[in-house]
C-alpha cells in the first residue's frame, strides 16, 4: 500500500478525520501497511509492545490466556478499529493475543513514532483519550454485566452489542449478525460454557427471541431482547 493509500485509509478513522492534511501526513510518514494470513497471530500476549493496528480489512479476535490455555475473549475487531487501545500509554508487553480471524489488511503504526506525534498534536492526544474513554465505558458495562447479570442476561446482552457492533440492520429493527461466531466464541466472551450458550440459544429460537436466516446467520431484534432483562 502506498503513502496515498495509506493517507486514505488513516483519513476514515473517527481518530485522524478532523486532522489537517499536514497533520496526517505526519502519522502516514512513519505508517507502513501489512497483510496477514487466517490463522495467523499479529501479536502473542506478553510480546514487546511496539506498535498500534489499524484495521483495514479482516477480522481480528483479542483474547486473553491464563497458564490452563482457558481463553477468555476480549473483542471482535473489524474494519475501522485500532488495537490495541492501551498501546499508546502501557510500557512492557502486548497484554492480550491478536488472532486473524479472516485475511487481513492493516495499518502499522510504530507507538514510539506515534508517541512524539501526540506531542507535536495536542488535539489528536485529546482524540486517543477520548476513543480510550469510550472502550472503557465498553468495559465497565462488560464487567458490571458479568457481576450483576445471571448467565441468561449476559447471553443477551452480548448478542445485543455483537448485533450493533457487527450485524446488518435490516430496516424493521432486526441486524443479521455476520460474521462466523461460534458458540465456543460467544461462551469465551463471558466465561461461560459453549454447552450453556448452545442451550440458550435453542431456547430463545423456541420462544422465537431470536431466528436466523437461509445462510444460518442469527437475526437479532435488540429492543425485543431487552425486554427479557427490565
Amino acid at each position: 500500500m502506498k503513502a496515498a493509500e495509506i493517507k486514505h485509509v488513516l483519513s476514515q478513522f473517527s481518530l485522524f478525520k478532523e486532522l489537517s492534511d499536514e497533520e496526517l501526513d505526519k502519522v502516514v510518514d512513519i505508517s507502513i501497511s501489512r497483510e496477514w494470513k487466517k490463522g495467523s497471530h499479529v501479536f502473542l500476549q506478553d510480546d514487546p509492545l511496539e506498535n498500534v493496528y489499524f484495521i483495514y480489512s479482516g477480522r481480528i479476535k483479542i483474547y486473553k490466556s491464563d497458564i490452563n490455555g482457558k481463553e477468555q475473549i476480549v473483542a471482535i475487531l473489524t474494519k475501522g478499529e485500532m488495537f490495541p487501545h492501551v498501546g499508546f500509554f502501557r510500557k512492557g508487553g502486548y497484554p492480550a493475543f491478536s488472532e486473524v480471524l479472516e485475511n487481513a489488511k492493516l495499518v502499522v503504526v510504530p507507538i514510539a513514532h506515534f508517541e512524539k506525534v501526540l506531542i507535536e498534536n495536542p488535539e489528536l492526544c485529546i482524540k486517543v483519550f477520548k476513543v480510550l474513554g469510550e472502550k472503557i465505558v465498553d468495559l465497565q458495562e462488560r464487567l458490571e454485566a458479568q457481576i450483576l447479570n445471571n448467565t441468561y442476561e449476559q447471553i443477551i446482552k452480548l448478542l445485543v452489542r455483537l448485533a450493533r457492533m457487527h450485524g446488518k440492520a435490516d430496516g424493521n429493527g432486526a441486524f443479521i449478525l455476520i460474521g462466523d461466531f461460534t458458540n465456543k466464541d460467544l461462551a469465551n466472551m463471558i466465561g461461560t460454557t459453549r454447552e450453556t450458550v448452545s442451550r440458550t440459544l435453542t431456547r430463545m429460537k423456541k420462544e422465537k427471541l431470536i431466528e436466523t436466516d437461509k445462510d444460518g446467520h442469527l437475526i437479532i431484534k435488540p429492543d425485543q431482547l431487552l425486554e427479557e432483562i427490565f
